[in-house]
């Protein structure tokens, strides 16, 4: 057993303690070695000097930040391999490698396992996360938008791709490009800014006393504008609460209206869309719901290294419109990039053309593992056990004196991953969270909710057991005082 292996057995603690953190520090190596230090020396160095600094959340089950996944058995090895292999799946040779191969029957694997037909979404590729999805659902919804703009207004072809957005907008008739949401990811704005449309052009058209859900009205209103295009956006789910934007009747609301106005509609779904694996039944009927429709969507975002417990880096993102993906991401007049194509596979579209990077690793390998491993079975029970325990977390916090569950007069079937809560006196709840943490047991991430700090357990760990789980959150929420020393 290697050293690394020795440190983190059956450890119990999620991040490293102060002392390991400062000798880690204290060994960083700044200055470039002129003879180099040697293989071994560099290993030892770091699995002795810098593993112990690292946070565990994908040792242990009890890491409830951000939505932060672990990584299955079966995509760990895999892994391994895809660095083994150190393949590039960025043109699709099929004479040369299968990589893209299984790249796109991990991602039909995928489709399937969210109950979306493959055929339905010919453009799916992996990225990097669920930010470089919202940049490629902005991109292809930009481009889309004042297509349809120009033709409405009697004008010609127009494309972002080829003359620029200043350019395409003047020659559609259009003024400004809005995309519509509520209580939008800060990612959403970011790809905002990234696509050139501007961090500003985002509208929030929620309700006023339930900010989550879309006010139809407003919604209508702003698609309504004259000189306007616009991308909807619909939050699934909300990162604070977990709550659903939409129900089937609103997706397909929301799909009539932008048929109407001509508007395209993406849905945000990073850690939302995994509620489609969960069993039809009463316990789950509100989370059922707040995921029908999705098939009605022009385009969805999601994250792999969430709720599918895959290694960093990996989002997908999947779109109806192909040949409106190749329009945009293509590599022109780049004849080393030609694809060849052969009769002995089917045609799949070279990734480099369809995402953002030409330069692309071996992500797809876990993902085409873990799906073969566990299975759709496997992948329900998972998220059965993960929405089990934010419910049970959710239940105690609700019963305790010491402890709000949030929003208020929440009923317990709203509760998907996510508990968001804060202590009742507003002294403890200053620095509750620093307190929690202290613990090193387990690790919440602080939030605001209206206007108060609060925070919230996600669970994402494919290794939760509720039981096991539920009985370290009690201890740790019936003793936050206990961590004074560390704060």
């Amino acid at each position: 057993m290697n050293a690394e292996a020795q440190f983190f057995q059956n450890t119990t603690e999620v991040l490293p303690s102060p002392q390991d953190l400062a000798h880690a520090r204290s060994q960083l190596i700044s200055t470039l070695p002129g003879p180099g230090n040697g293989l071994e020396r560099v290993r030892e160095h770091i699995q002795t000097d810098l593993v112990p600094a690292f946070d565990r959340h994908n040792k242990v089950a009890n890491y409830y930040g951000f939505v932060t996944g672990g990584t299955t058995p079966a995509s760990l090895m895999a892994d391994h391999i895809a660095v083994d292999h150190d393949q590039s799946t960025m043109v699709h040779l099929p004479k040369d490698s299968i990589a893209v191969e299984v790249e796109d029957c991990a991602l039909q694997m995928l489709c399937q396992l969210v109950d979306l037909e493959p055929e339905q979404w010919p453009h799916r590729i992996f990225t990097t996360g669920a930010t470089a999805s919202n940049i490629l659902g902005l991109a292809c919804g930009r481009e889309y938008v004042l297509k349809r703009a120009a033709a409405a207004n009697g004008y010609g072809d127009v494309s972002v791709a080829d003359d620029g957005l200043p350019e395409a907008m003047r020659k559609a008739g259009i003024n400004k490009i809005q995309v519509l949401t509520e209580m939008p990811h800060s990612s959403l704005r970011k790809a905002a800014s990234v696509v050139g449309l501007g961090r500003s052009c985002v509208l929030d058209v929620g309700l006023t006393d339930a900010a989550h859900r879309f006010d139809f009205e407003a919604l209508e209103a702003a698609l309504s504008e004259p000189g306007t295009a616009s991308i909807v956006s619909i939050s699934c789910a909300e990162i604070n609460t977990g709550f659903f934007a939409t129900s089937g009747d609103d997706m397909q609301r929301i799909r009539q209206l932008c048929d109407q106005y001509g508007a395209w509609m993406h849905v945000d779904a990073a850690f939302g869309l995994m509620a489609r694996v969960l069993p039809q039944c009463d316990a789950y009927s509100i989370l059922n719901e707040g995921v029908r429709g999705m098939e009605l969507a022009d385009s969805i975002t999601g994250d792999a290294h969430k709720l599918l417990n895959v290694p960093y880096d990996c989002g997908f993102f999947f779109s109806k419109h192909l040949a409106l993906a190749t329009e945009v991401f293509q590599n022109n007049n780049a004849a080393y990039l030609s694809v060849a194509t052969g009769s002995e596979t089917r045609a799949i579209p070279s990734p480099l053309n369809i995402g953002i990077e030409n330069s692309r690793r071996f992500r797809a390998l876990p993902v085409y593992a873990t799906l073969t491993a566990y299975g759709r079975d496997g992948y329900r029970d998972m998220m059965d056990r993960q929405v089990k325990l934010a419910r049970a977390i959710a239940s105690y916090i609700e019963s305790s004196p010491d402890y709000e569950l949030l929003p208020k007069d929440n009923p317990i079937e709203n509760v998907y991953i996510i508990a968001l809560f804060r202590a009742t006196d507003p002294k403890l709840n200053e620095d509750l969270v620093q307190r929690i943490n202290a613990t090193r047991t387990t690790y919440v991430s602080g939030t605001q909710w209206d206007g108060r700090p609060a925070a919230r357990f996600a669970v994402a760990s494919w290794q939760v057991q509720v039981e096991r789980e539920l009985a370290t959150v009690k201890e740790v929420l019936e003793n936050p005082r206990a961590t004074t020393e560390d704060l």
